[in-house]
Protein backbone atom coordinates (compact mmCIF):
# COMPACT_ATOMS: atom_id res chain seq x y z
CA UNK A 1 0.00 0.00 0.00
CA UNK A 2 2.58 2.34 1.00
CA UNK A 3 4.23 1.91 -2.91
CA UNK A 4 0.53 2.92 -4.23
CA UNK A 5 0.33 6.12 -1.59
CA UNK A 6 3.98 7.21 -2.50
CA UNK A 7 3.09 6.34 -6.46
CA UNK A 8 -0.05 8.80 -6.54
CA UNK A 9 2.16 11.37 -4.68
CA UNK A 10 4.89 11.60 -7.64
CA UNK A 11 2.14 11.62 -10.21
CA UNK A 12 0.88 14.94 -8.60
CA UNK A 13 4.60 16.15 -8.23
CA UNK A 14 5.58 15.16 -11.68
CA UNK A 15 2.63 16.13 -13.76
CA UNK A 16 4.39 18.69 -16.05
CA UNK A 17 6.05 19.05 -19.17
CA UNK A 18 9.37 20.21 -16.98
CA UNK A 19 12.92 20.87 -18.59
CA UNK A 20 14.34 22.24 -14.49
CA UNK A 21 12.87 21.19 -10.85
CA UNK A 22 12.14 24.50 -10.54
CA UNK A 23 9.51 24.79 -13.28
CA UNK A 24 8.01 21.10 -12.05
CA UNK A 25 7.25 22.89 -8.69
CA UNK A 26 5.72 25.96 -10.13
CA UNK A 27 3.85 24.00 -12.33
CA UNK A 28 2.44 22.69 -9.22
CA UNK A 29 0.26 25.11 -8.47
CA UNK A 30 -1.62 25.10 -11.83
CA UNK A 31 -2.94 21.68 -11.85
CA UNK A 32 -5.61 21.41 -9.05
CA UNK A 33 -7.04 18.19 -10.52
CA UNK A 34 -5.38 15.24 -12.53
CA UNK A 35 -6.75 12.13 -13.61
CA UNK A 36 -5.88 9.22 -16.01
CA UNK A 37 -6.10 5.56 -16.56
CA UNK A 38 -3.02 3.09 -15.33
CA UNK A 39 -1.24 -0.23 -15.72
CA UNK A 40 0.66 -1.42 -13.59
CA UNK A 41 3.07 -3.90 -14.51
CA UNK A 42 4.83 -5.96 -10.65
CA UNK A 43 7.73 -8.52 -11.47
CA UNK A 44 8.56 -9.98 -8.12
CA UNK A 45 11.06 -12.32 -7.50
CA UNK A 46 10.66 -16.06 -7.44
CA UNK A 47 7.05 -15.52 -9.89
CA UNK A 48 7.36 -16.33 -13.52
CA UNK A 49 4.29 -14.18 -14.39
CA UNK A 50 4.48 -10.55 -13.58
CA UNK A 51 1.25 -9.18 -12.21
CA UNK A 52 -0.79 -6.71 -13.93
CA UNK A 53 -3.20 -4.26 -13.00
CA UNK A 54 -5.46 -1.82 -14.64
CA UNK A 55 -7.68 1.11 -13.10
CA UNK A 56 -8.06 4.98 -12.74
CA UNK A 57 -6.36 7.73 -10.31
CA UNK A 58 -7.62 10.91 -9.50
CA UNK A 59 -5.35 13.59 -7.21
CA UNK A 60 -7.18 16.48 -6.38
CA UNK A 61 -4.93 19.23 -4.23
CA UNK A 62 -7.57 19.77 -1.68
CA UNK A 63 -8.87 16.44 -0.94
CA UNK A 64 -5.49 14.00 -1.82
CA UNK A 65 -5.20 10.91 -3.82
CA UNK A 66 -8.08 8.35 -4.82
CA UNK A 67 -7.10 4.99 -6.69
CA UNK A 68 -9.01 2.70 -7.88
CA UNK A 69 -7.85 -0.91 -9.32
CA UNK A 70 -10.17 -2.47 -11.35
CA UNK A 71 -8.72 -5.65 -12.68
CA UNK A 72 -8.01 -8.44 -11.61
CA UNK A 73 -9.60 -7.39 -8.42
CA UNK A 74 -11.48 -4.45 -7.17
CA UNK A 75 -9.53 -2.49 -4.81
CA UNK A 76 -9.56 1.49 -3.91
CA UNK A 77 -7.38 3.06 -1.69
CA UNK A 78 -8.27 6.77 -0.33
CA UNK A 79 -5.40 9.11 1.02
CA UNK A 80 -6.21 12.30 3.08
CA UNK A 81 -5.10 14.49 5.74
CA UNK A 82 -6.47 12.19 8.28
CA UNK A 83 -6.56 8.92 7.44
CA UNK A 84 -5.66 6.18 4.35
CA UNK A 85 -8.99 4.02 3.57
CA UNK A 86 -8.03 0.31 1.59
CA UNK A 87 -11.77 -1.44 0.55
CA UNK A 88 -11.93 -4.69 -1.73
CA UNK A 89 -15.13 -5.48 -2.79
CA UNK A 90 -17.06 -7.11 -0.34
CA UNK A 91 -15.15 -6.39 2.76
CA UNK A 92 -15.23 -4.30 5.01
CA UNK A 93 -13.11 -1.13 4.67
CA UNK A 94 -9.80 -0.81 6.56
CA UNK A 95 -9.22 2.62 8.09
CA UNK A 96 -5.96 4.07 9.14
CA UNK A 97 -5.47 6.96 10.98
CA UNK A 98 -2.60 8.85 13.02
CA UNK A 99 -4.00 7.37 16.50
CA UNK A 100 -3.85 3.87 14.68
CA UNK A 101 -0.28 3.78 12.78
CA UNK A 102 1.98 7.13 13.90
CA UNK A 103 4.53 5.45 11.60
CA UNK A 104 2.57 5.34 8.98
CA UNK A 105 1.89 8.84 9.20
CA UNK A 106 5.16 9.87 9.62
CA UNK A 107 5.64 8.14 6.15
CA UNK A 108 2.64 10.54 5.04
CA UNK A 109 4.06 13.57 6.10
CA UNK A 110 6.81 13.27 3.97
CA UNK A 111 4.91 11.94 0.98
CA UNK A 112 2.73 15.48 1.80
CA UNK A 113 5.84 17.27 1.42
CA UNK A 114 6.86 15.43 -2.11
CA UNK A 115 3.07 16.47 -2.97
CA UNK A 116 4.15 20.19 -2.90
CA UNK A 117 7.36 19.04 -5.16
CA UNK A 118 9.41 20.81 -2.49
CA UNK A 119 12.98 20.86 -3.81
CA UNK A 120 14.43 20.95 -0.51
CA UNK A 121 12.33 17.77 0.62
CA UNK A 122 13.80 16.20 -2.54
CA UNK A 123 17.08 16.80 -2.10
CA UNK A 124 17.32 16.04 1.56
CA UNK A 125 15.91 12.86 1.06
CA UNK A 126 17.00 11.61 -2.35
CA UNK A 127 19.87 11.69 -4.72
CA UNK A 128 18.09 13.95 -7.64
CA UNK A 129 19.23 13.13 -11.64
CA UNK A 130 17.15 15.12 -13.28
CA UNK A 131 17.24 14.91 -17.55
CA UNK A 132 15.77 17.33 -19.98
CA UNK A 133 15.58 14.63 -22.97
CA UNK A 134 14.29 17.39 -25.42
CA UNK A 135 11.32 18.07 -27.14
CA UNK A 136 9.38 18.43 -23.80
CA UNK A 137 10.67 15.06 -22.95
CA UNK A 138 12.13 14.73 -19.23
CA UNK A 139 13.06 12.16 -17.01
CA UNK A 140 13.33 12.14 -12.95
CA UNK A 141 15.60 9.84 -11.29
CA UNK A 142 15.30 9.75 -7.43
CA UNK A 143 17.77 7.54 -4.91
CA UNK A 144 16.48 7.66 -1.70
CA UNK A 145 19.49 8.74 0.99
CA UNK A 146 16.75 8.36 4.29
CA UNK A 147 14.79 6.63 5.90
CA UNK A 148 11.86 4.89 5.57
CA UNK A 149 12.57 5.46 1.61
CA UNK A 150 15.82 3.79 1.48
CA UNK A 151 14.07 1.23 3.54
CA UNK A 152 11.96 0.23 0.97
CA UNK A 153 13.41 1.48 -2.58
CA UNK A 154 16.80 1.15 -4.50
CA UNK A 155 15.25 4.03 -6.88
CA UNK A 156 12.36 5.86 -7.97
CA UNK A 157 12.24 7.07 -11.63
CA UNK A 158 9.60 8.87 -13.81
CA UNK A 159 9.57 9.71 -17.07
CA UNK A 160 7.27 12.37 -19.17
CA UNK A 161 6.54 14.90 -21.56
CA UNK A 162 3.32 17.52 -21.19
CA UNK A 163 2.59 14.71 -18.02
CA UNK A 164 4.04 12.05 -16.52
CA UNK A 165 3.98 9.01 -18.77
CA UNK A 166 5.43 6.19 -16.85
CA UNK A 167 6.94 5.60 -13.05
CA UNK A 168 9.65 2.63 -12.26
CA UNK A 169 9.81 1.40 -8.71
CA UNK A 170 13.05 -0.92 -7.74
CA UNK A 171 12.51 -1.93 -4.20
CA UNK A 172 14.67 -3.25 -1.74
CA UNK A 173 12.92 -6.88 -2.23
CA UNK A 174 13.92 -7.42 -5.56
CA UNK A 175 10.59 -6.64 -6.75
CA UNK A 176 10.07 -4.34 -10.04
CA UNK A 177 6.74 -2.12 -10.24
CA UNK A 178 6.04 -0.60 -14.21
CA UNK A 179 3.42 2.20 -14.19
CA UNK A 180 2.00 3.47 -17.17
CA UNK A 181 -0.18 6.13 -17.26
CA UNK A 182 -2.41 7.30 -20.35
CA UNK A 183 -5.92 9.93 -20.73
CA UNK A 184 -4.13 12.12 -18.62
CA UNK A 185 -6.36 14.81 -18.16
CA UNK A 186 -6.23 18.58 -15.82
CA UNK A 187 -10.34 19.40 -17.26
CA UNK A 188 -12.28 20.49 -15.68
CA UNK A 189 -10.44 21.97 -12.66
CA UNK A 190 -12.60 21.26 -10.41
CA UNK A 191 -14.23 18.05 -9.09
CA UNK A 192 -17.86 16.68 -9.99
CA UNK A 193 -20.02 15.97 -7.74
CA UNK A 194 -19.46 12.43 -7.89
CA UNK A 195 -16.03 12.84 -7.58
CA UNK A 196 -15.98 14.23 -4.36
CA UNK A 197 -18.68 11.39 -3.10
CA UNK A 198 -15.23 9.44 -3.44
CA UNK A 199 -13.29 11.29 -0.98
CA UNK A 200 -15.88 11.31 1.26
CA UNK A 201 -15.33 7.51 2.66
CA UNK A 202 -16.23 5.70 5.95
Amino acid sequence: MLKIVLTGLLLWASAASAVTLDQLQQRFASQPVIRADFTQTRTIAGMRQPLVSHGQMLIAREQGLWWHQQTPFVMTLLLDDKRMVQSLSGQKPQVITAESNPQMFQFNHLLRALFQADQKVLNDNFSVAFSDRGNGAWTLDLTPKAAPLNKIFNRISLAGSTFLDSISLDDRQGDKTRIELTRTRTEPPQLSDEEKTRFAGP
